[in-house]
């Protein structure tokens, strides 16, 4: 099969080798991901709940009705996703399916032994560089065990169904499951930081995002005109236009591709990719001294952080307001990183990490 890579002269990627899941999490997402390790036996709890829905049932499935890659199944993406793994030193790599399906797609399924699912679209649309990154993409997630807390969001937005006769539960949940969704956004943003580090590309990253917002003709769209869109996005229009979207991500999982688009970029002009790349990052070997609190406290800072950059109008005007408004921004974070330290002291009497290993 030719792809548009044929042309281009290949490029060295490094190994990062004992890299830990912690180099690539966005702040927001590690912290929520530090908060609830903290909780003793949740994933257990939760992995029960999963029961429910059958990991087996899962696997068999998409081994029904799906094609297994490996060296003589989707030679070119096995070799891709065998590049991925090393450059982000997966020793083990999940299984990996293929499906039929014309959209540009992938995801991470599975509690106990997670594999990951991509779709015909992806394998046809995106050149080798593209796939490598979202194959990283689908590997960042499983690594930092995304997949146990997404399965909550399963649960809980089926118990709003269950319990749509009762108003006072169904709010209660729907804020729940509004704040999971929040996380989940962060969650998607820190597998983006993983795809670059597997591909080491990050034109290709952004090109990635860019066929998934509008398709895969290259020769049709223009990186730094679809950065200037994220731009629009993020502080165009009016107070109409921050309720527009506020609607639009609520209840969205991912964050929209523009904001990806930015937030990578942004993620890569502060120099943290150049750095881990030149090998300076976290080990999984150092993850035991990890601090569930300095975790919380930097997702804290995050959103203040966000609060205080946004080009919002909405979130312009609440800033205008003065006194104490700023405080916002960090309000929830902070009453997380109240009770994960109550939950840290609690089970172990002091505020450091428990060591959880990477997934």
């Amino acid at each position: 099969m030719t792809t548009e890579d044929d042309n281009r002269p290949a490029r060295r990627r490094v190994t990062l080798t004992g890299i830990s899941s912690r180099a690539w999490e966005h702040p927001a997402d590690r912290g929520a991901l530090s908060a609830l390790r903290e909780l003793r036996g949740f994933d257990d709890v939760v992995k029960t709940f999963f029961g429910m829905w059958n990991e087996r049932g899962f696997r068999l499935m998409f081994l029904a009705g799906g094609i297994r890659v490996d060296h003589r199944q989707y030679p070119r993406v096995y070799q891709l996703y065998a590049e991925a793994g090393t450059a982000i030193d997966v020793a083990e790599l999940p299984e990996l399916y293929i499906t039929q399906n014309p959209m540009i797609t992938g995801q991470a399924i599975g509690l106990d032994k997670p594999f990951i699912t991509l779709s015909t679209g992806a394998v046809e649309r995106l050149d080798d560089d593209e796939l490598r990154a979202l194959l990283g993409h689908e590997l960042g997630h499983v690594r930092s065990g995304h997949a146990v807390y997404k399965t909550i969001m399963k649960i809980l937005t089926g118990w709003l169904t269950s319990l749509s006769w009762l108003p006072v539960g169904v709010f209660a949940l729907r804020a729940i499951i509004a704040a999971m969704y929040e996380w989940w956004r962060k969650a998607e943003l820190s597998a983006d930081r993983a795809g670059l580090l597997a591909g080491q590309d990050p034109a290709a990253s952004l090109r990635l995002l860019m066929k998934l917002a509008g398709g895969g003709d290259l020769s049709q769209i223009d990186t730094a005109a679809f950065l200037e869109q994220a731009a629009e996005y993020e502080g165009g229009g009016d107070l109409r236009d921050s309720i527009h979207k506020i609607g639009l991500t609520a209840y969205s999982s991912h964050p929209v591709p523009v904001a990806r688009a930015a937030e990578l970029r942004k993620w890569i002009d502060s120099g943290e990719y150049a750095r881990i790349v030149s090998g300076d990052y976290p080990r999984r070997d150092s993850d035991g001294d990890a601090s569930v609190s300095e975790d919380v406290k930097a997702a804290a800072k995050a959103y203040q952080e966000d609060f205080a950059n946004s080009q919002d109008p909405l979130v312009g005007l609440v800033r205008r307001l003065g006194g104490g408004a700023a405080d916002l921004a960090g309000t929830a974070a902070g009453k997380a990183y109240n009770w994960a330290s109550d939950a840290a002291r609690r089970g172990r009497g002091t505020n450091g990490g428990d060591g959880t290993p990477d997934a």
